[in-house]
């Protein structure tokens, strides 16, 4: 726990606290899996994203930091960005996603959380749907795992 507090500390990912309470909630809705799997229905080509430090990536509204304390042995702290274990993360995430990939969802996209999953029917057709997410990951300064 010391070890995950200094880093977060020195990234910037939390900040001592003086909060009194805890984290609130959101509630975007999480795709089900069956449903979701409808649509890529007669694809045969994949190709799976997965996002590096991803919840990372969302800033804590200024001012709503307090809502985020946590309590450790060496102290009391609060989150400057969306940490992963915060139980509205995956919603808020989700969210996220689907808002800069939303022309693509259901087309040639299907997202669960910080996982992308891109299919097609055609190698071709393939490669322009990976080079269009690649774009869009690109231009929102969002990365992948190796």
């Amino acid at each position: 726990m010391e070890e995950y507090i200094k880093e977060a500390l020195a990234q910037g990912y939390i900040r001592p606290s003086t909060s009194p309470t805890a984290s609130a909630s959101s509630s975007y809705p999480i795709p089900l899996i069956p449903a979701a799997l409808e649509h890529p229905r007669g694809a045969t080509i994949f190709t799976k994203l997965d996002f590096r430090s991803a919840y990372n990536l969302i800033q804590i509204r200024e001012g709503d930091e307090w809502k985020t304390a946590f309590i450790t042995p060496t102290g009391h702290y609060e989150y400057l960005v969306m940490p992963y274990g915060l139980a509205n993360a995956p919603s808020v995430f989700q969210d996220f996603i689907h808002e800069f990939l939303r022309e693509f969802l259901h087309r040639f996209v299907l997202v669960y959380i910080d996982d992308i999953l891109i299919y097609s029917r055609k190698l071709a057709e393939h490669r322009q749907h990976v080079a269009k997410v690649l774009e869009r990951l690109r231009k929102f300064q969002l990365f992948l795992k190796a």
